[in-house]
């Protein structure tokens, strides 16, 4: 990127140009591949949800600790959070309730514990929202917001035509797919709105390890058994 296209593009736009290397190791995830091509198993679909459950239940109360710690010069920010935070209550329970219709159990994968890669990406979040500069955690919604759009709707649509999957086993990947078009328009406008050159470096190095843990926690899945997926193999 030379000098004077970058003056020139919204930082949304500067944003995805500066972390595409590390989107590619993301969207490379052999599961993510054979997700797109239709070529996964109803259990490897049970321990996405699973490991899905286990990030997505954490998201209001990450927006919350990060609503709380921003600073007065970004007031107008604290009304997006809560915004953000109502849209996303309850979104834990579509997984639960898509892991039950597939054939998995929900109160196992409920009960179990995290893979280490999707504690690690978890861990990190509030680690930005409570030790770092609280707006780095735009960073997080900036790659999976934007993985959502690109890959949730296509994903669904394999994986429901492989599998032969009901409509009640895919809401969360359809409703996000449909939900986040919506939300990458606002978080753009959100992104675009930072001045301060810290907040923007808050933002991007968050972006950047984002992309490579959440691109772990696909990897971690051709990894761990599947222990849920018994009644779903």
């Amino acid at each position: 990127m030379n000098m004077q296209s970058a003056t020139t593009m919204n930082f949304h736009e500067q944003l995805s140009a500066r972390t595409a290397p590390s989107r590619q190791y993301l969207i490379g995830a052999p599961i993510i591949q054979r997700a797109l091509a239709g070529r996964i198993s109803r259990g490897e679909y049970v321990a996405f949800l699973t490991q899905a459950f286990h990030h997505v239940r954490h998201t209001v109360p990450l927006m919350m600790a990060v609503g709380a710690r921003l600073p007065v010069r970004l007031e107008w920010l604290r009304k997006e959070m809560i915004h953000y935070a109502e849209e996303e209550i309850g979104h834990e329970q579509w997984i639960l309730n898509d892991i039950s219709a597939v054939g998995g159990d929900m109160d196992a994968a409920r009960n179990s514990i995290p893979a280490a890669a999707t504690d690690a990406m978890v861990g990190y979040a509030y680690d930005t929202a409570n030790r770092r500069n609280p707006v780095g955690f735009f960073g997080m919604v900036f790659v999976l917001e934007g993985t959502s759009v690109a890959l949730a709707l296509n994903a669904a649509d394999s994986l429901q035509r492989t599998l032969q999957l009901p409509n009640n086993a895919l809401t969360y990947l359809r409703s996000h797919g449909q939900l986040d078009q919506e939300h990458v328009h606002h978080l753009f406008g959100i992104l675009n709105r930072l001045q301060s050159e810290d907040d923007r470096t808050a933002v991007e190095q968050c972006a950047q390890v984002m992309f490579r843990l959440y691109g772990n926690v696909f990897r971690e899945l051709d990894e761990i058994p599947l222990l849920l997926a018994g009644r779903a193999a």
